[in-house]
């Protein structure tokens, strides 16, 4: 059992008490944000942060296994210190831990020193996030609630939380009871620094992706009319799917569809016989999701084939709404207001179409998922998530780790 820290009492942790230990910890938990920030892995990959993590787990006596969701997965626990709290459910908290395939251009002197790879999300500043967390509860000596801590790899693209559900991390049969309620957190550039906020419902889209070839008739470019021309096919088919949101979805309902990538042909004198192109759609319900598919292939494949071509569809159902219990997000805005104050806390007004496998937590336990400012007071702007400048800010992490703190501290 993880040894008292001896500022902590027998009753409940003052907030100054708590505070304490966060500062103590901040520099160590920076430190390691660092190195791992100097050494990004992608999805499934992540074998060095693992370590990482799993290093500093044991060095804070904190009961925990690894090698889940792949291999990569680490599952803690810190168990409740009263015998109410022995029989209640856990309370989870959950960090990610990959990085990003792009080439870092933040100069700082932690850099990536993987050439072509980046924490361009900010999972290094999450997994260090949770590892302060860790710190604080290890260290207290009154704990109402026995606490999971999940540290996932593969959420860019990889549904490593799917994974972690599947491999036992919320149902109790890998390590500590079972979760009652998880929470998560995401830095955020469009929130400053040491604000927090969140939203009941969907707060992210569901995020389903799409590969198309649409094969014609080559022929030379003098003569169009001996081919089938994919290229004005594929023209008019991403124009049509545009009209999926502005004729198909009510204008009160969201629905994206990007096309990002166009490739086909080699030469500026022959008509290609195939045209490919990728992209996403996001929705926020499951009827305007079962409606963009299906208006999808519709479009696609009636356009193709009036044009002579025919459309072959690759189309990968993606992560689902990251939906927020409504009373989580109850607990979370009574917590954090009390925790960091009412000006520091927003209500996200409307959800974004970015898309999170948090979302599988909340399919078996009740969730909510909040956003946290990084960007520094006084400043207008900050890099964007997934840009090569983008940093997780050190600064955020004592909010981040104070408010997960009270959430698993939280006995309502």
């Amino acid at each position: 059992m993880p040894a008292a820290h001896p500022t902590s009492g027998s009753h409940h942790p003052s907030t100054g008490a708590v505070r304490a230990l966060i500062r103590e910890s901040l520099p160590g938990v920076t430190a390691i944000r660092h190195d791992i920030h100097a050494h990004p892995e992608l999805a499934y990959n992540e074998k060095r942060t693992s370590r990482v993590v799993c290093d500093e787990l044991k060095r804070l006596g904190v009961e925990h296994v690894g090698g889940l969701a792949g291999g990569t997965g680490v599952l803690a626990h810190i168990p409740a210190t009263t015998p109410e709290g022995k029989a209640r459910g856990a309370v989870a908290l959950r960090a990610d831990m990959d990085a990003l395939p792009i080439e870092e251009a933040t100069g700082a002197p932690y850099a990536s020193k993987t050439r072509g790879i980046m924490h361009a999300c900010g999972h290094d500043g999450h997994t260090a996030n949770l590892l302060g967390v860790a710190q604080v509860l290890s260290k207290l000596a009154h704990r109402p609630n026995p606490v999971t801590l999940i540290f996932q790899p593969a959420e860019e693209g990889g549904a490593g939380g799917k994974r972690m559900c599947e491999d036992g991390a919320l149902d109790g049969s890998k390590l500590g009871p079972r979760v009652s309620s998880i929470f998560g957190l995401h830095g955020w550039p469009q929130y400053i620094l040491g604000d927090v906020g969140s939203r009941p419902g969907p707060l992210l889209a569901a995020t389903d992706n799409f590969e198309i070839e649409i094969v014609g008739e080559q022929a030379h470019a003098a003569y169009p009319h001996l081919s089938r021309d994919a290229v004005v096919a594929s023209a008019q088919i991403i124009t049509a799917l545009q009209s999926i949101a502005s004729r198909n979805a009510p204008p009160t309902d969201c629905i994206v569809v990007t096309v990002a990538v166009i490739s086909g042909g080699l030469a500026r004198n022959v008509i290609p016989r195939s045209v490919q192109f990728a992209g996403t759609m996001r929705t926020l319900t499951p009827e305007m999701r079962r409606l963009g598919r299906e208006r999808f292939h519709a479009i696609t494949s009636g356009i193709a084939g009036a044009m002579g071509c025919v459309a072959k569809i690759k189309w990968e159902e993606g992560y689902p709404v990251t939906f927020n219990d409504p009373a989580m997000t109850d607990r979370f805005f009574r917590v954090a207001r009390a925790t960091v104050g009412d000006s520091r806390v927003q209500h996200v007004p409307t959800p974004t179409m970015g898309g999170e496998d948090f979302s599988y937590y909340g399919h078996h336990v009740p969730a909510c998922f909040f956003i946290l400012g990084v960007r520094p007071a006084g400043q207008d702007t900050y890099p964007g998530l997934h840009q090569p400048e983008y940093d997780f800010n050190d600064d955020a992490l004592e909010t981040g780790i104070e408010l997960m703190c009270a959430l698993a501290l939280d006995e309502s």
